[in-house]
């Protein structure tokens, strides 16, 4: 298991739920919240993003999961999560990630998973943000029965 903390960009849950390649890194990393593999943070703000994400109708169209399943997934992700409710930040590159940022802010050590080129540009301290594929990489060698952690489409 993997123990340096993670804040986990929505843009990595939305395109790791809709992946139809479970091999890939998005979706690994999205199996390995769910499965426990993977230590991440959680705010309320967060948690509000990616459930507003995982709802918009365009996303829907790919993920192909009912109301119900989107519940289910995200009360899995709460229920996985170290919960924070870190100070306000006006710190973030974009005014609409600034709750990630606070949660990086708050806990030193913690590293953003992101495939935002915005964020992975705009470092807020030294080794802070990271690709999916980055960390993917890192569970290569962990023991899994192999099989998704959800439901595939």
């Amino acid at each position: 298991m993997i123990r340096t903390a993670f804040v986990v960009d929505t843009n990595v849950v939305a395109s790791g739920l809709m992946s139809t390649d479970m091999s890939r890194p998005r979706s690994r990393i999205l199996d390995a919240m769910l499965d426990g593999r993977l230590l991440y943070l959680m705010s309320g703000a967060l948690f509000s993003e990616y459930s507003a994400v995982l709802r918009r109708p365009a996303v829907v169209r790919y993920h192909q999961r009912t109301e119900r399943q989107i519940d289910q997934l995200l009360t899995d992700l709460a229920a996985n999560a170290v919960w924070r409710e870190p100070p306000a930040s006006d710190a973030a590159p974009d005014d609409g990630d600034n709750h990630v940022w606070a949660l990086l802010e708050g806990h030193p050590g913690t590293c953003l998973i992101t495939g935002d080129r915005r964020l992975l540009d705009s470092l807020p301290r030294p080794g802070s943000v990271v690709t999916p594929r980055e960390v993917a990489d890192t569970f290569a060698d962990e023991p899994s029965d192999g099989s998704p952690k959800r439901k595939t489409r």
